[in-house]
């Protein structure tokens, strides 16, 4: 195997290919290919090495975030050469190893970064968490590009399935090393087949449960519960009143803001909408909400707090986002599709400011005979987060 060049070496991207979203179909992985998976993410989530396999390949992979002088000892102890960190296009940009590209394709991919021995585990952290390295100055890089993909795309991609940071070190093995490296009961192991075409929020959906769930606004409400076949976090729908089948149904879709929703936060408009749109579904004499377990935009409640850190810091929700490593929004509209037609609702007025809530449902089968607007007042908290929503992300404020 070729020894990779020492320091930091840069991998390119390939424009246009997509980091995490790929439809996947209602047979997703479960039973013991779900379970393999799910061992996977709970030792990345624990600061343990993930054995990643393909074909005649296999990588060890560590998230980023948990990096330790005690971890990168067991890596380097596998094999004599050189770790990789491996980031999004975007965390790379944000670091100002590449300039941005004006094709948004350009954003798209990873690139894997070849570590120097000497390179502690605090710079490395700070390679993968802006909010860690905030005024660190991040160090120099080689200046060959290539393309990340493979075991090194699917250590994000993992990361990500992980609620974790999208940043990964990795630790590329030789057919020898892997099969020692298999018998080991100190590393979990999963094909990268199974990362790269799953997504929980995507998985097949049951009806699980439901109950009859009076709200201060919509006494005549029922939650219903529907679950991944992967056994993700679960969706709810509210439905209110008797919605009409054979007509257009007024429908919400709200995605999960603990600190809006629960917190009543003054930083979103989250709560705001959520309480003002189960109000105009009463009124309107019925509807349905669909209450999406995609936190913070689909990055989780840990990266969004922060996200929060550095828009303290001056960036808006866009440039948060993406100093974190991700896209702007990471929400997927699959599930609610599904959930629909479940429910037997194939036409709806969408209750959004959002066009790409819109967009979504019709490319996944729902028919959307109308944008209903959704606006509330700014609180004096959230002018600049309703400013960029309208200037940056399109949607109609």
């Amino acid at each position: 195997m070729a020894r990779p060049r020492p320091l930091l070496h840069m991998m390119g991207v390939r424009k246009g290919e997509p980091l995490v979203d790929r439809l996947i179909s209602s047979s997703t992985p479960n039973g013991q290919p779900g379970r393999v998976l799910d061992a996977a993410i709970v030792a990345l989530r624990r600061g343990e090495p993930v054995l990643l396999t393909e074909r005649n390949h296999a990588m060890l992979a560590l998230a980023a975030e948990f990096v330790s002088p005690d971890n990168l000892t067991l890596l380097r102890g596998v094999a004599d050469r050189p770790l990789h960190i491996v980031l999004t296009r975007r965390r790379v940009i944000a670091l100002g190893f590449a300039r941005r590209d004006a094709d948004p394709g350009a954003l798209s991919g990873a690139v894997s970064l070849a570590l120097s021995s000497k390179i502690t585990a605090a710079v490395i952290r700070n390679l993968a968490d802006p909010a860690a390295s905030l005024g660190v100055q991040p160090p120099g890089l080689g200046p060959e590009p290539a393309v990340a993909e493979g075991l090194e795309l699917a250590a994000v991609l993992l990361a990500k399935l992980a609620a974790l940071l999208p940043a990964a070190v990795v630790l590329p093995l030789a057919p020898a090393e892997a099969a020692l490296a298999r018998r080991r009961t100190d590393f979990a192991v999963v094909d990268s087949e199974l990362v790269l075409t799953r997504r929980a929020a995507m998985a097949g959906l049951s009806r699980v449960a439901e109950a009859r769930v009076p709200l201060a606004d919509a006494e005549d409400a029922k939650l219903i519960a529907f679950r991944p076949g992967d056994g993700g976090s679960e969706h709810l729908a509210i439905l209110i009143g008797a919605p009409d089948p054979d007509a257009p149904v007024l429908v919400r879709l709200h995605s999960a803001c603990f600190t809006g929703d629960v917190l009543a936060s003054l930083r979103c408009d989250c709560g705001d909408q959520l309480r003002g749109a189960i109000a105009a579904l009463a009124a309107a004499g019925g509807g349905v909400l669909l209450y999406l377990a995609q936190e913070g935009r689909g990055i989780g409640l840990v990266n969004k707090l922060r996200a929060y850190q550095l828009q303290d810091a001056g960036f808006d929700t866009v440039d948060a986002n993406e100093q974190l490593g991700f896209n702007a929004d990471e929400r997927v509209y699959l599930p609610a599709a599904e959930m629909l037609r479940q429910l037997g609702f194939p036409t709806v007025r969408l209750l959004t400011n959002n066009p790409e809530k819109v967009a979504a449902l019709e490319r996944y089968g729902i028919r959307v005979a109308e944008r209903v607007p959704h606006v509330v007042p700014a609180n004096g908290h959230n002018e600049r987060y309703l400013r960029t929503k309208a200037t940056r992300s399109g949607h109609l404020l």
